[in-house]
C-alpha cells in the first residue's frame, strides 16, 4: 500500500534576528532553534533537550526569555530575536563581560543561554535577592555546576548596568 502524497507546505515570515531583518520561506514546523542553527548558521544558540527543560536554546524575543526549541519560527513572523551573537555588538556587554571576570563559565555550552536568559532577567526587574535570581534561573541548567559563579556574574552586571551613568 502507497503512502497519501501530501503537497510540500511553505510559509513566508519576516524575522530581525540580531538587527538583520529576514525574509525567510519555512516548513510550518520548523523551530526556531533549527531556523537559526541550520539555516542562519547562528549557532551560538545551543539545542541540548530539544524538549525546553535545560536553558541551552534561550534566545530573547521582542526582549523577552524563550526557549527557542519550542517555538516554531511561523508564530513569531515580525519578531525581532536576539541570540548570543547580538549580544555586546563591537565590545563585550558588561554581563558577558561578568561572566568571564566571574569564571561564570566552564565548558561554556550553557553559556549563551545562561547569558540571554540573565539579560531577559535583568530587563523584567523582579530579581533583587540571590534567592530571586536563583528561582528566575531556575530554568537554565550547567552541567558543570558553575551555578554560584553565574550568580555572582548576573549580581556584578546587575549593579553595573543599574548604575546611573
Amino acid at each position: 500500500m502507497n503512502s497519501p502524497s501530501f503537497p510540500a507546505i511553505a510559509i513566508d515570515l519576516q524575522l530581525t534576528i540580531n538587527g538583520v531583518v529576514h525574509q525567510l520561506t519555512v516548513e510550518p514546523w520548523t523551530t526556531l532553534l533549527d531556523l537559526l542553527r541550520d539555516r542562519l548558521a547562528l549557532t551560538g544558540t545551543k539545542k541540548g533537550c530539544d524538549q525546553g527543560q535545560c536553558g541551552a536554546c534561550t534566545v530573547l524575543v521582542d526582549g523577552h526569555r524563550m526557549n527557542s526549541c519550542l517555538i516554531l519560527a511561523v508564530s513569531k513572523d515580525g519578531a525581532e530575536i536576539t541570540t548570543i551573537e547580538g549580544v555586546g555588538g563591537e565590545s563585550l556587554h558588561p554581563l558577558q563581560r561578568a561572566f568571564v571576570e566571574c569564571d561564570a563559565l566552564q565548558c561554556g555550552y550553557c553559556t549563551p543561554g545562561q547569558i540571554c536568559s540573565a539579560l531577559g532577567l535583568m530587563k523584567e526587574g523582579h530579581a533583587r535577592t540571590d534567592d530571586e535570581i536563583r528561582e528566575l534561573m531556575s530554568g537554565n541548567l550547567c552541567r558543570c555546576g558553575a551555578y554560584p559563579n553565574i550568580l555572582t556574574a548576573i549580581k556584578q552586571a546587575m549593579a553595573t548596568v543599574e548604575k546611573p551613568a
